[in-house]
């Protein structure tokens, strides 16, 4: 199982909606970074994210399983988009934000902490621990 991080502007898709999907899931779709498509297309079933909410709060809201892998993104002909379809897991019990990670000395190689830009990006294992640890969340 591999980890990972989607972001989000809360104003555009919310964790809230995300919860709403329930079990049949959201396509992860619009993201038009080739960086972000490729991290997108090595997913498979059953991974797990961090769900993001950027822009304002810049903190991790949720947990969030991979429901369908890779596919052509229905909001474009463009045959070089992909996206993946996610579901909700469950909520972080605390809010992690953008700063705790910044100064927790354990998450300093973290994607977030270096390029917080990448839309979609890979997590260690260890940094997945360390997020869940920081936000009193079960791994």
């Amino acid at each position: 199982m591999a980890f990972w991080l989607f972001k989000s502007e809360a104003e555009v898709w919310s964790w809230d909606q995300q919860v709403a999907k329930g079990d049949e899931g959201e396509e992860w779709d619009g993201v038009r970074n080739y960086q972000a498509r490729n991290n997108m297309r090595a997913m498979k079933m059953g991974d797990l994210g961090f769900f993001y909410h950027s822009r304002a709060e810049k903190e991790i809201v949720g947990i969030v399983e991979v429901c369908a892998e890779a596919h052509p993104d229905s909001t474009t002909d463009d045959e070089r988009w992909e996206c993946v379809d996610i579901k909700a897991v469950r909520p972080f019990t605390k809010p992690v934000t953008l700063s705790m990670c910044k100064e927790d000395p354990r998450l300093a190689d973290m994607v977030l902490v270096n390029n917080s830009r990448l839309s979609v990006q890979p997590v260690t294992e260890e940094e997945w621990k360390v997020v869940c640890e920081l936000g009193e969340t079960k791994p």
